[in-house]
This record gives structure tokens, C-alpha cells and sequence, in this order.
């Protein structure tokens, strides 16, 4: 990526956005289920339900969101969706100084929070391929990528530490008011957002709700991409409970190496995200999108064979900096391929269906997973998903080749078995 390709003024502000709210959110990281232990005295069922249980009624509520926005000017939406998560959030801090603050409260706010999240996603998709042209759209998915790895690095610690401090309520002080100042970052953009063609039929009907998984399952690229992030984003999230688990109870390890273990290879996300756009230039991006898909499913599985010390940390350290490192290559190609291939008037309804699928099968996935830990042992599970995982890359053997039109159909062309 070169560091002098300008996006422009309007993306400008966009990027800061999501930086802010970024940064945010990772200062908060964990500051639910911190709550719920040390505010409200939660057991682990209920500290379990606030993120899987939380995530997938959040993503249920989205569902009809993506119909209704694809009509709708972007820009206003996500205004909207950052001043309803400020809103939502600042609820907590709130409710605790009065001592009223309940737990039944705290699983809404994160339904109101995970479904504003979705919409938001997706808005931010349909707006971005109208405002930049098509060959910056994978210039502009690596800065995000790269910018939401430095505030994974940045973040959990600065928030580990306002919770030494303070307590968790203060972070999430913090992350309502970086969705605040994300909302008058994309306010003060400016500029003329036309408003999309409507429909002849203005009521949305029931089958409307369907329309993004319909489109996504009629093109063989973005149904393999489909089936193959909520795979592995949902196996790989599942095994982190029971990692956490592992390390910090059978093998010892304190919180501070287990945060460690997880801060310090984020480095990898930004060499990966910095290195996306020069290896698909010289390879070609449907080349490099598979490889790295495919490199990526080869690093779970040895999270199976942590031990004790610090040849274990190690051992996680370096899984994880291979696995993100991977990562960080293949996403920014992998949000590229999807909004080159998605017309611009399905973008908001495409991405909704699948931020919904893929939250919705983390959270089952989750709770599969923690069944399993419970019956086999966290190691044996662990190995488990990361064994299914290096079946992911079959998903990725068959894509279309170059943009989706109108006209194209699941028989595009493909990559040769």
C-alpha cells in the first residue's frame, strides 16, 4: 500500500471514526463480564449468556434492519447507530451511580449494542463503494484492518488499566463517548449522499428479510467466502473460553501473560494488513485471498498443545501471531472481494445477512464448544475445532472470477479443483 494514495477529505473523517469508536470498544474489551462478576456477582452461566445469548438476539434484531436501511441514505444511519450505542451505553454508568444498575439490563444493553453493531457494519460497507471508486475500496479496507489491529494492541491494555483505577463502568464510559465523537466525525463529512432508488413496492414484505442470503447463495464466490468466515470466525471465537480457561486454571498462568499472549502478536495484524495490497498487486488478489485463507486454518490447532511456563506462552504467542498475521492479509481482500461483487443496490442487505450469520453461529458455536469442554476437557475440545478448522480452506477451492453483474449467476467462472 503506498502511503501516499489519498482517499480523499470525506474519507478521511470516515477513518477517524472508526478509529475512534475502535479504540473504544478495546478499552472496554471485557468489561461486561467484569461487571456482571464484580458489580452484580454473576455466575458463570449468566456471564456466559451476556456474550453468546446477548450477540445472538442482537443479531435476531438486525435481521429486518438490513431491508429497511438499503432504501435509506447511509450517512444518517450511521450517525444514527453510533448515537443509539452512546445511548445505550451510557445507561450502565448511569444505573451504577444510582445504584439501580441490574443484570437484566446489562443483557439489553448488549442485544441494543450488537444489533446497532450489524447495522452500522453494513451501512458502512454500502456507503464506502459509493464514496471511493473501485480500485480504492482495497486501499481503504487495509487502513481500516490496520487501524483496528494498533487499537488491539493499544486498547485492552490502556483499558486494563482505567480498571485498575476506576472499575469497569469507567471504560465503558469510554466507549459511549468514542461512539459520540464517531458520530460528529461522521457528521461533519459533508458532502451529498443521493438518495438510492426505491423499489416500486415501498412496503417491505416478509421475504424481503431474506434477500441478502439469497444473493449471497446465487454467486459461487461470495457463498464460498460466506460458509467459510462463519466457519471459521465461529470455531476459532468458540475455543477462546475455553483457552482462557485452560490457561488460567489447569496451567497456571497469570492474567497479565494471558493478556499478553493475546496483545503482543497483534503486531502480526499490522505487517498483514500493510502487506495485503503489494501481494495482491504482484499475485493477484483471488491468488493471495485463497492462499491465505488457506494459511490461516493451519495455526489453531496448536493452541491443543499448550503447556505449563513460559515455553507454553511462547507456544500461544506464536500461534497467534501466525494466525493474525493471516488474518490481517486475507480480510482486507476478503471485504474488497465481497463489495466489488455485491451491486450497490443489495451492499446494505448483503452484509447485514452476513454479519447476522456469522455472529449468530459464533454464538452457537460457543456454546457447542463450552458443552464439549465440559465433556471431552478445554484441551481435547481445543483440538477439536482447530482440526475442523483446517477444513475450512475447502470452502475457498471454488470462486467466481472478477466483479458480479447483474446478469452473472452461481456458474461464473471458477478456480480449477
Amino acid at each position: 500500500m503506498k502511503s501516499g494514495h489519498r482517499l480523499g477529505r470525506r474519507f478521511g473523517w470516515l477513518w477517524g471514526a472508526y478509529g475512534t469508536s475502535a479504540l473504544g470498544t478495546w478499552l472496554a474489551f471485557g468489561a461486561f463480564p467484569l461487571i456482571a462478576v464484580q458489580v452484580l456477582h454473576s455466575g458463570p452461566a449468566e456471564v456466559a449468556a451476556l456474550s453468546s445469548a446477548g450477540a445472538a438476539v442482537g443479531a435476531a434484531v438486525a435481521v429486518p434492519l438490513g431491508p429497511w436501511v438499503e432504501f435509506r441514505r447511509k450517512r444518517p444511519v450511521l450517525i444514527t447507530t453510533d448515537l443509539v450505542r452512546f445511548a445505550a451505553l451510557v445507561t450502565v454508568p448511569a444505573a451504577f451511580a444510582l445504584g439501580a444498575l441490574t443484570f437484566v439490563q446489562l443483557l439489553l444493553v448488549t442485544v441494543v449494542v450488537s444489533a446497532a453493531d450489524i447495522t452500522f457494519r453494513a451501512a458502512s460497507g454500502a456507503y464506502l463503494k459509493t464514496l471511493l471508486p473501485p480500485e480504492g475500496l482495497l486501499v481503504a479496507n487495509a487502513r481500516f484492518e490496520s487501524t483496528n489491529w494498533t487499537t488491539t494492541i493499544i486498547g485492552p491494555p490502556m483499558g486494563g488499566a482505567v480498571i485498575g483505577l476506576l472499575g469497569p463502568v469507567a471504560t465503558l464510559v469510554a466507549d459511549a463517548v468514542s461512539y459520540l465523537l464517531s458520530a460528529l466525525g461522521i457528521r461533519a463529512m459533508g458532502g451529498h449522499e443521493p438518495l438510492p432508488e426505491r423499489r416500486e413496492a415501498a412496503r417491505m414484505r416478509a421475504g424481503d428479510l431474506l434477500d441478502g442470503w439469497r444473493y449471497i447463495l446465487a454467486d459461487a464466490t461470495l457463498r464460498a467466502l460466506f460458509f467459510n468466515t462463519a466457519l471459521f470466525n465461529g470455531l476459532v471465537m468458540a475455543t477462546q473460553p475455553l483457552l482462557a480457561v485452560l490457561m488460567l486454571g489447569r496451567l497456571g498462568f497469570a492474567p497479565w501473560q494471558y493478556g499478553l499472549a493475546f496483545a503482543a502478536p497483534a503486531v502480526g495484524g499490522l505487517l498483514g494488513s500493510r502487506l495485503a495490497r503489494p501481494l495482491a498487486t504482484r499475485f493477484g488478489q483471488r491468488q493471495v485471498l485463497v492462499v491465505a485463507g488457506t494459511l490461516r486454518a493451519v495455526w489453531p490447532v496448536g493452541l491443543a498443545f499448550v503447556g505449563p511456563g513460559t515455553g507454553g506462552l511462547v507456544l500461544v504467542m506464536g500461534v497467534e501471531l501466525g494466525l493474525i498475521f493471516c488474518c490481517a492479509v486475507f480480510n482486507p481482500l476478503h471485504s474488497t472481494c465481497r463489495l466489488e461483487r455485491t451491486a450497490t443496490d443489495r451492499v446494505t442487505r448483503t452484509l447485514s445477512a452476513w454479519a447476522v450469520t456469522t455472529k449468530a453461529s459464533a454464538a452457537l458455536l460457543t456454546a457447542l464448544w463450552g458443552v464439549l469442554g465440559s465433556l471431552l476437557g478445554p484441551r481435547t475440545a481445543i483440538g477439536l475445532a482447530g482440526v475442523l478448522v483446517l477444513a475450512t480452506p475447502l470452502l475457498l477451492t471454488r470462486q467466481g472470477s472478477g466483479p458480479r453483474t447483474s446478469k452473472s449467476t452461481s456458474e461464473d467462472s471458477i478456480i480449477p479443483r
